[in-house]
């Protein structure tokens, strides 16, 4: 009868159903079944039916918008369905799962009813699974079963949860509570969580124990609550625009409100004054009490205010969260311990304000930094008159100055640190980890008075000492609580951690996955450890996979998100490896051996051709080590090597752009030194502004780049044509050739007219005068010269009758009776050839008339010169004259 009660209620949860099996009097199962066999039956046959009933509903879609337009399908829909999250709301409950299924937000309420659902299912058929294996005498554990709604726990083996042989412990491992299967306590938040990239407003409306009012601000922040236009924003940033409404000041939103108590807050005498320890009481004979209503938060304030100290301490969780969770909250006086769901209580958690506050109640933290943090951040509570173990401990240079130290050293106590990673947000917590939490504030108030006692007598009574920990403690309560905001500079300060070298394409990946990451985890309410592990994502920035797997390969475990948003993460990388390597880069992967380039040894076969030859023959070579050929980009001429070219086994031709180029030197050849190096990196970092010009060396240039207009590389391949430094200097050494040629000739041509001219005058120094000639005729008596004839060929000119006369006329020494002497009428003859240049004003020749030099005047542009007619000598002086070249002599 066991088995079939068992198999019923297994059933039954899988029809969801809840019929009860207490008819056994009766003799049948349950109403109306007389068998297990009769009602799986009758069930199986109803849902089938209900299958098929469904598979005859409108499609989602045209289809069913169509029929959502009569007005009695949708109340007909509205109803049934109603019906259906009425009855599933009761098989849940009935089974311990959360119910709440029609009171979801509109935003996303469907998601969070689906997660139930699935939980739901899971716990259900869970525990149908473990009836029917005990129905079938099968135990599978012998551990009690778990509060509904959660998994049997899983055992956790490794080292640093392994108890020692001497903790008395009744098992060598602990069982932790695996987190998966725990409900989310988000979702019974009654304010739901900021996780926006806005800064953090604190959330105190109420100020108790204040010696300065609260800003209007706060007060104000119930009403700001209800204004309908801002339900769509965060909160952090509805706040932030309420106040440029209203013009507040920007200070009363992010300054600390107990700003001004904690400035004047002066510690009392009897607290820096030798204490007398108080022993604590035995864990067993302390009553401890589990707060998690509100009149019971309320009793626990009433009794805090009226104590002058009390310890406290914090249980946090955030891994399943974006900001973080304070799970639990343990207080101890010294009688009595409490312990808080801070959970369940979060939105009323500031009542205790009334006693953090007081000033004159001393609340004892054990490193604090991070617990007043989240006091803030979570509840809006803030603490005035704080002391910090942890610096005490500093401050008494103890060995260690952890918490579990302390108990060892003041109370002899062994603490249990088990559970110190263990999931707080598991309700109900089980015993250990209650244990556990109590541990931490039972013992706090007795190190408290120890360690007073130890500052005065470090310092030999005096106070000084223990002064300065009660002000680094007032110092940390100063503190506030600053929400993570993400920039565009974010992801360098967690690159700079990772102390590793990226280029450019890896640096842009890294942030890309960084900003996906922040944004994702802000969205779904996780850290960005569960979204994708810091040493995952500077995995796949390394390596930048060409595909989707390639991402999977790099994550092990996969975290569920990246593996739902692979194909996002592919497209980020994708977008990653499009960017272009600097040059320095690219001469760095070069320098790291990622592709050395090899010199075959055997002519057959080509450079890039290593087949048919062992990698153990292929010697490395450097680029500088074989023959290069020096072209010309945009150049169709052809130079000579000065290279045997079979001698050699392949020859490099880069294109011929020396802009930047150095001459190596013996010395460059050399090993450089460090700073060489280093000063080279720096000199190779710099960006070229000439780099549009050079060579691109495995660059990777992006194909829309090639038409885009505005590029460069469109600048380049298709409006410029560049021209080497070697050809502009070819063309400047042939223009300097053709004016050496220029000048040659033209020196050559002065020598031969110099040689005609000497030539010329050497030939008229025989030559006699004209009044040579009259006296020579003269003496003669009067006859002319016979007139030779000239041989053949004979090139030399024929004087005139002119110059015969006056040839003749001085060898005259007596006047012939027959004939007297007649003066020669010059004025009938052409001497414009003793001229040189036209005459206009004086056609007279003067012989007594002579040329004071030979240096030729100069006269502007388009003016004549008219006085020169008669600048030339008779004499026929080496002048400049042009008698010999014209032969225009005169004529009688």
């Amino acid at each position: 009868m066991k088995s079939t009660k068992n198999r019923d209620s297994a059933n039954g949860g899988r029809q969801d159903s809840n019929s009860e099996t207490n008819e056994e009097e009766n003799g049948e199962l349950c109403p109306g079944f007389k068998d297990v066999d009769a009602f799986v039956k009758y069930g199986l046959g109803a849902v089938l039916s209900a299958t098929k009933a469904s598979a005859g509903l409108p499609q989602a879609g045209d289809e069913y918008d169509f029929y959502r337009s009569f007005p009695g399908f949708q109340e007909f829909c509205e109803s049934q369905g109603d019906r259906l999250l009425h009855c599933m709301s009761q098989i849940m409950q009935h089974h311990g799962c959360r119910s709440h299924i029609r009171d979801q937000n509109k935003l996303t309420g469907l998601e969070e009813r689906f997660d139930l659902v699935v939980d739901s299912n899971d716990v259900i058929l869970e525990r149908a699974g473990i009836l029917l294996d005990e129905a079938d005498g099968v135990n599978r554990s012998q551990q009690p079963v778990m509060p509904a709604g959660f998994q049997p726990p899983k055992i956790v083996v490794s080292s640093w949860n392994r108890k020692g042989p001497g903790s008395g412990s009744r098992s060598e491992t602990f069982r932790l509570l695996h987190a998966k299967n725990v409900s989310r306590p988000q979702l019974k938040f009654k304010e739901r969580i900021d996780n926006s990239n806005t800064p953090f407003i604190p959330k105190i409306f109420i100020k108790p124990n204040a010696r300065k009012p609260l800003p209007t601000y706060f007060t104000n922040k119930q009403i700001r609550k209800e204004r309908p236009e801002d339900l769509d924003v965060p909160a952090a940033l509805a706040d932030l625009i309420h106040q440029q409404r209203t013009q507040e000041h920007v200070d009363d939103m992010f300054a600390h409100p107990y700003q001004y108590e904690l400035d004047h807050l002066s510690t009392q005498e009897k607290l820096l004054s030798k204490p007398e320890p108080q022993m604590y009481k035995p864990v067993a004979e302390t009553k401890l009490s589990f707060i998690d209503s509100l009149e019971d938060l309320v009793a626990l304030n009433e009794k805090l205010c009226k104590l002058s100290e009390f310890a406290v301490d914090l249980e946090h969780h955030s891994y399943r969260s974006f900001l973080g969770l304070t799970c639990l909250m343990q207080i101890s006086t010294r009688e009595e311990d409490f312990i808080i769901d801070t959970l369940e209580l979060r939105s009323e958690m500031y009542i205790l304000n009334e006693a953090f506050t007081d000033p004159s109640i001393v609340k004892v933290f054990h490193g604090a930094d991070s617990d007043i943090e989240w006091l803030q951040r979570d509840f809006g509570l803030y603490v005035v008159n704080l002391f910090d173990t942890h610096q005490a401990s500093r401050a008494l240079n103890l060995a260690r100055h952890s918490l579990d130290h302390l108990l060892k050293h003041f109370c002899s106590v062994d603490s249990d640190k088990r559970y110190q990673l263990a999931d707080w947000r598991i309700r109900p917590l089980p015993d250990e980890m209650v244990q556990y939490a109590r541990t931490d504030t039972h013992y706090l108030l007795y190190i408290y008075d120890c360690v007073r006692a130890q500052l005065l007598d470090f310092n030999h009574g005096q106070p000084g000492l223990l002064q300065s920990v009660w002000n680094k403690s007032k110092d940390i309560s100063l503190k506030k609580y600053m929400k993570p905001i993400y920039t565009e500079e974010s992801y360098l300060e967690l690159q700079r951690k990772q102390k590793k070298s990226l280029n450019t394409q890896q640096l842009t990946a890294f942030r890309l996955l960084f900003a996906w990451r922040d944004k994702l985890a802000r969205q779904e309410d996780e850290s960005t450890g569960f979204v994708l592990p810091t040493h995952m994502m500077n995995k796949i920035s390394e390596e930048l996979p060409k595909e989707p797997q390639g991402i999977i390969a790099c994550c092990n475990p996969v975290p569920p998100l990246v593996r739902q948003q692979v194909n996002e993460l592919h497209l980020l990388v994708q977008q990653a490896r499009e960017m272009p390597l600097l040059k320095a880069e690219i001469a760095a992967q070069k320098m790291k051996g990622l592709t050395p380039i090899k010199k075959p040894e055997v002519m057959l076969f080509g450079p890039h051709d290593t087949s048919r030859v062992s990698e153990s023959d292929l010697p490395h070579f450097s680029p500088d080590d074989l023959p290069v050929k020096q072209g010309m980009l945009f150049s169709e001429d052809e130079h000579k090597m000065d290279v045997d070219v079979q001698k050699t086994g392949g020859l490099l031709a880069p294109a011929k752009i020396t802009l930047f180029q150095e001459m190596e030197t013996k010395d460059a050849q050399k090993s450089p030194s460090v700073a060489q190096i280093k000063a080279r990196q720096i000199t190779e970092s710099f960006q070229n502004p000439f780099r549009m010009y050079l060579p691109s060396k495995n660059v990777h240039v992006n194909e829309n780049a090639k038409f885009d207009p505005s590029s460069k590389i469109f600048e380049i391949s298709k409006r410029w044509k560049l021209q080497s430094v070697e050809q502009q200097q070819k063309e400047m050494e042939a223009k300097r050739k053709a004016k050496e040629e220029a000048k040659e000739q033209a020196r050559k041509a002065t020598e031969e007219r110099n040689k005609a001219k000497q030539s010329y005058q050497e030939s008229l120094q025989n030559v006699a005068t004209v009044r040579q000639q009259a006296a020579e005729s003269a003496k003669s008596g009067g006859k002319k010269r016979e007139r030779v004839d000239s041989e053949v060929g004979e090139l030399t000119p024929k004087p005139s009758k002119k110059l015969m006369k006056s040839a003749e006329k001085p060898q005259k020494t007596e006047a012939t009776p027959q004939e007297s002497f007649k003066p020669f009428d010059y004025s009938q003859s052409d001497l414009k050839v003793f001229a040189g240049t036209k005459t206009k004003d004086n056609t007279q020749f003067d012989p007594n008339r002579q040329d004071e030099g030979f240096k030729k005047k100069k006269f502007p542009k388009g003016q004549k010169n008219n006085f020169a007619a008669g600048n030339r000598s008779m004499s026929f002086l080496p002048g400049k004259s042009d008698r010999g070249f014209r032969h225009n002599w005169p004529k009688r």
